[in-house]
């Protein structure tokens, strides 16, 4: 409600930790060029006890990638337990290729198939709801093909068949859901770092909006907050976040490969919100340029901080 300062999102408790303030645009870009040049940052290790919460790895090809980072938080086994029902929800919005860096990457999707069902897994499911016509981003994407490859089920998310269903949001009190996604024991949020034209840049959060039926559309009028709202009410157990590529400019869409860049990196972990600062960094943005980071922060989703988090840092490259 305009005016309202209380805000009605689901409760969660997700790892609390220290807080910390946003980055500037020249300190985004020292931060992107260590990486470039693989040299050593600060980030704090993984504490002893225990698997961390956060895991970046960097300098390597997109299975190797992402099979690492997982291992790294503990296996996949931490998430998905024997007999599980497992559904992805990677980006698969466009009807781009690979190299165009517009969808998450085919082969961070397989391994997550593949590591899921060597965890135990009953099913795995993959799953998105298309801008572009659905046949075609599956198909272009590579996804399709990948995951049927892996052992997966794919599924198309057509529009109109989505359910109400109560979001508990202050924006959305209520709205139409994919059940697919919601009937799962595991869900796991597999977007893609890219610039966005009306939201700056699309992250974690925003790739829920793939995961919901109805005028879409009307959302990106507050799309910080929807975003935050529909992260409270999926909650997923694992965020894998794509930056194998990032699309700079002209997104959602692109198109032109020259827009976009090769970081070569995959973050993966339990705390949404400090993934989605982290991808905010890609795109030279500081957590305060995307409003559902102060806002999924301020109702215990996570934390911000990445860099005080705890973090296992890994160059495959060095």
């Amino acid at each position: 409600m305009a005016g309202s300062s209380r805000e009605t999102f689901p409760e969660r408790v997700c790892c609390p930790r220290s807080g910390g303030a946003a980055i500037t645009r020249r300190q985004a870009l020292e931060r992107l060029a260590a990486l470039a040049a693989g040299a050593l940052i600060p980030w704090p290790l993984r504490a002893a006890q225990g698997p961390a919460e956060l895991a970046l790895v960097r300098n390597g090809e997109a299975a190797e990638l992402t099979g690492r980072a997982i291992a790294e938080l503990g296996g996949m086994r931490r998430f998905v337990s024997p007999g599980a029902r497992v559904v992805l929800k990677p980006n698969i919005g466009w009807d781009r290729t690979v190299e165009q860096g517009a969808n998450t990457h085919p082969e961070i999707v397989a391994a997550l198939i593949a590591l899921a069902i060597e965890a135990g897994a009953r099913e795995v499911r993959v799953m998105d709801h298309s801008c572009n016509d659905a046949r075609r981003c599956y198909q272009r994407s590579g996804i399709e093909a990948r995951a049927r490859e892996a052992g997966a089920q794919v599924i198309h998310l057509r529009e109109g068949r989505g359910t109400e269903m109560k979001i508990g949001g202050e924006l959305l009190a209520t709205w139409p859901v994919h059940r697919e996604v919601i009937e799962a024991d595991v869900l796991i949020n597999v977007p893609v770092a890219k610039h966005h034209s009306l939201s700056s840049a699309t992250l974690g959060m925003k790739n829920w909006l793939g995961a919901i039926d109805g005028n879409r559309n009307q959302l990106h009028q507050q799309i910080g907050r929807a975003s935050a709202e529909l992260a409270a009410f999926f909650r997923p157990a694992l965020t894998v976040l794509d930056a194998t590529r990032v699309l700079l400019r002209n997104g959602p869409q692109g198109g032109n490969p020259d827009d976009v860049s090769h970081p070569r990196l995959v973050m993966a972990g339990i705390d949404p919100v400090a993934i989605e600062a982290f991808g905010a960094t890609l795109l030279s943005l500081g957590p305060d340029a995307l409003p559902q980071i102060a806002l999924a922060e301020a109702h215990g989703l996570g934390k911000r901080a990445w860099e005080r988090a705890s973090l296992t840092s890994v160059d495959l490259g060095s």
